[in-house]
């Protein structure tokens, strides 16, 4: 599997959920070439010839090129032995996919971009927004609300660990540095969820290095 390119930095959440389906699945032989979203590389005539919108992850592999995460990690479900992140059974595979359309659409702009760039990065988002901020906090409690409510007496969102909890855990792991972690994670179930999230390999063996 050596053929296989992953492009993107660390610090994306986009770029940890590709990282953590290539831990669960066992796969270690693969290329990553660090794009640093954060200095502007993503812009670059290079990367934008591979992402025609600038983002990361893209995934090179066999002459084949997939972009946006949701593609890369179905992809590499499907390619790559190892156990199934996509649930067998019809149900659970709608409560995955619910989950992961809501994470994309209305997840990632309240938690990474409303709360964690409040407080961590404000810089990128053009400095502290209050108003964005507040949004943030409201639409991200619902969001996590809603995740839990999905899992119900699950272990994980979609019955056993799928798409969808790589999808929130590195969004998670943002918001768990900043001082307005207790208020959005008090959700009911989130705690359990959230342990069993962190207890896994693939979580802790993508954990980026902020410096």
């Amino acid at each position: 599997m050596s053929n296989l390119t992953l492009w993107g930095f660390d610090a994306s959440t986009y770029v940890r959920t590709v990282k953590m389906l290539l831990a669960e699945k066992g796969c270690t032989d693969f290329q990553q070439v660090q794009i640093n979203v954060l200095a502007g590389e993503c812009k670059s005539a290079e990367h934008l010839a591979r992402h025609p919108f600038g983002k990361v992850p893209v995934l090179d592999h066999d002459g084949l090129r997939v972009l946006e995460a949701t593609a890369i990690t179905r992809y590499l479900n499907d390619m790559l032995p190892g156990p199934s992140l996509v649930p067998t059974t019809p149900r659970d595979r709608a409560r995955m996919d619910m989950m992961m359309g809501v994470i994309d659409a209305y997840g990632y702009g309240a938690l990474v971009g409303g709360v964690a760039a409040y407080h961590l990065f404000p810089d990128f988002v053009g400095g502290k927004n209050e108003a964005m901020h507040q949004a943030g906090l409201d639409n991200g409690r619902k969001l996590l609300a809603l995740a839990m409510q999905t899992r119900g007496t699950s272990p994980f969102m979609a019955g056993d660990l799928s798409l969808a909890d790589l999808y929130l855990a590195p969004i998670a792991f943002y918001v768990s540095l900043t001082p307005d972690a207790g208020a959005l994670f008090d959700v009911p179930g989130f705690a359990d969820w959230w342990a069993r999230v962190q207890a896994l390999r693939s979580y802790r063996e993508t954990q980026p290095n902020l410096g």
